[in-house]
């Protein structure tokens, strides 16, 4: 039977911490919420196959460029922020606000409801820990970062949730929608947005396939939350055709090195302590992660002899701000290439962690393939939405890393869901905080 849902306040599309902040925020205010999410809805084992179906499903979740790099977001409810390394950076406040966007208010009252806070000394793993003592010793100002955590519910013996947290340490968008639903909202997963339904450039309502048939679903109000890359896809199919062009993505490499007087266990924390090298446009911090994925990236550079050293591997990621550039195709895929300028940086940033991992005492010292992380500014304020994120269609919004008008080259979490709140606000009729 096709569905046809008529009595919503308002529809969000996707449940990555955009999405889920405004389903929360809007259920909370006693709004009639409607979420749908492409992914699914089910338990978070933690194994490696429910990471990989969610996370490295190719042309769904695992995305190509034409140089091979990769990129991979998550479709499953709660987006990304399920399998992300729950690492909270400072929001780029003054960069928005020149965009007639203040989210201060509400940063600080994230910040007050959200679990961040540095890692106490016992949740700092062996990794990170001679990592940084490496760095400070060469004069770097190495120090921990914020993570998004309930450090209270950690134990000593829980791997990290690279694939899913099953033992709720680690804070995703995925709460936030158990908190809408628990104030009344409605969760329909594996159902694929494929368009708006606008009416002389007025949003009423989505078009959605699930279980191989079309639905329909109006509300007076239609939040996008997609996601960098589904969010543009979508608004091109309902006839905003600009969406998509000149994005980011974050190009990051690790720099790896074996060590044979420490074991790293599995409960290794990533990105627990780092530095942001602003000046030079790129970022470092410990980076540990699973077996599969350690041996996936060996293997990738043919360094055979370290596919199964996990437990004896330094890594050191090197994240860089990339230049505002390419496009994507109708259906998602990925068209921007890595100039010099970004591996440029890179490069730099190899040469700095390879001393540092030399310092740490490791040996074999050599750096993965490219990847990219959290790609934005497909939607942007400014350009494509106003400075309440609103499109050229009334009632239709966007909020998730997509309305990032500028690259700034640290993880948006934080960002996004303090976006998500003055959205709320305004969806609300509530005036702006300031």
């Amino acid at each position: 039977m096709n569905l046809d849902i008529r009595d919503k306040d308002a529809i969000v599309v996707g449940s990555g911490p955009g999405g889920a902040t405004v389903a929360k925020e809007l259920s909370q205010r006693k709004k009639k919420v409607l979420i749908l999410e492409w992914g699914d809805n089910d338990p978070l084992t933690g194994s490696i196959w429910r990471g990989a179906k969610s996370l490295l499903w190719p042309g769904r979740s695992l995305l190509l460029t034409q140089q091979g790099l990769g990129l991979v977001r998550g479709i499953v409810v709660g987006g990304s922020s399920v399998f992300y390394y729950a690492t909270c950076f400072p929001v780029p406040l003054n960069m928005l606000k020149s965009h007639g966007v203040d989210i201060t208010t509400e940063i600080e009252e994230a910040r007050r409801e959200l679990p961040v806070a540095p890692l106490k000394d016992e949740m700092l793993g062996p990794m990170a820990r001679r990592i940084m003592e490496s760095a400070q010793g060469l004069g770097y100002e190495w120090q921990k970062l914020d993570k998004f955590m309930y450090q209270d519910r950690w134990k000593p013996e829980y791997p990290f949730s690279h694939y899913g947290d099953s033992h709720g340490v680690k804070w995703s968008a995925r709460i936030f929608i158990d908190q809408a639903l628990a104030n009344g909202a409605e969760l329909i997963d594996r159902a694929k947005v494929t368009r708006v339904i606008a009416e002389d450039k007025k949003a009423v309502g989505v078009e959605f396939i699930r279980n191989s048939r079309t639905h329909r679903a109006y509300a007076s109000k239609i939040i996008v939350s997609a996601g960098g890359i589904g969010s543009p896809v979508i608004l091109r199919a309902s006839g905003i055709k600009r969406a998509g062009y000149n994005f980011f993505f974050d190009p990051l490499i690790g720099v790896r090195g074996t060590v044979k007087d420490m074991y790293i266990p599995h409960s290794e924390i990533p990105m627990s302590a780092g530095i942001h090298m602003d000046e030079e446009g790129y970022m470092m911090t410990d980076m540990s992660h699973a077996s599969g994925t350690t041996a996936l990236f060996a293997a990738q550079v043919l360094r055979f002899g370290q596919v199964f050293s996990r437990s004896r591997t330094l890594q050191i990621m090197v994240k860089a701000r990339d230049e505002l550039g390419g496009h994507l195709t109708d259906n998602g895929g990925v068209r921007k290439i890595l100039d010099k300028n970004e591996k440029k940086k890179l490069l730099r940033g190899y040469e700095r962690a390879r001393v540092i991992l030399q310092q740490a005492g490791a040996k074999d010292i050599f750096k993965t393939w490219y990847l990219a992380a959290h790609p934005g500014g497909t939607v942007k304020i400014g350009d494509l939405l106003d400075s309440d994120l609103k499109t050229e269609y009334e009632n239709l919004y966007v909020c998730d890393c997509s309305v990032i008008p500028e690259s700034w080259g640290l993880p948006p979490t934080l960002t996004i869901v303090g976006l998500g709140k003055r959205l709320a606000r305004h969806l609300a009729g509530e005036p702006t905080l300031k």
